[in-house]
């Protein structure tokens, strides 16, 4: 069963410029993702797909392969995840090469591990499930979120306000690390969150967002404290 990581490094990034080789505790961001791919030992093929000359060469340096630069369809501000994916399988192809299993990995997730990789892609492929997805549980239950109406605070289900928080039923959301996918549920669906999904949870200081310079600076103080533990 043949499994490829891919990781999507575009050269355009409005909110924090240059994002995705920014240094972060020492070194690009993105080779944090590459180093944890390349060490998991659980790839045939370590790629970084992006459209900038800069980034493909940090990204050679690290280890990981760029066979093709990505299109401007797939790079500009408009391009979805799903986009970037269906592009890189397709170039793939094209080279005569598929894969069973991809991973496609955020280039700003320096909270990703190799244990953590070579786990997520073991458990998919022991499961007949579509793709598996790291989660996070939400901190505060949304089941007591309020809105403002008319300028007045409501809360959205008001049947739940007697119940006691650790009777309710846990929510979670998407970690924005990476995604486990078996390329032919893929090509089917269109999509990477379809179908029989399988959770990996993760602790809260194990994600941060990373959308603009105080998210870096709470990343890097995250990943400092998971260090010292």
């Amino acid at each position: 069963m043949k499994t490829l990581a891919m990781i999507t490094a575009r050269g355009g990034s409005k909110r924090i410029p240059r994002k995705n080789i920014k240094d972060f505790n020492g070194k690009p961001i993105m080779a944090y993702s590459i180093e944890a791919a390349l060490e998991s030992g659980v790839y045939d093929e370590v790629m970084v797909s992006t459209d900038d000359e800069e980034i493909a060469e940090i990204a050679r340096k690290y280890g990981a392969k760029v066979p093709f630069m990505r299109s401007e369809k797939t790079a500009n501000d408009y391009a979805t995840t799903v986009d970037v994916i269906g592009e890189v399988i397709e170039e793939y192809h094209k080279l005569g090469q598929d894969f069973d299993i991809f991973t496609c990995i955020y280039p700003t997730a320096p909270f990703i591990t190799a244990d953590r990789l070579k786990e997520a892609v073991e458990t998919l492929k022991a499961s007949d499930a579509d793709c598996l997805i790291p989660v996070v549980r939400f901190s505060y239950p949304p089941q007591r979120a309020m809105e403002v109406r008319e300028g007045r605070l409501v809360f959205r289900q008001p049947e739940y306000l007697s119940k006691r928080s650790q009777d309710l039923t846990p929510h979670y959301h998407d970690a924005g690390q990476f995604y486990v996918v078996r390329t032919g549920s893929f090509l089917k669906n269109n999509a990477i969150m379809v179908g029989d999904i399988l959770p990996m949870e993760l602790s809260e200081l194990e994600v941060q967002d990373i959308d603009n310079e105080v998210d870096w600076k709470l990343a890097e103080l995250k990943y400092n404290l998971l260090k010292e533990n």
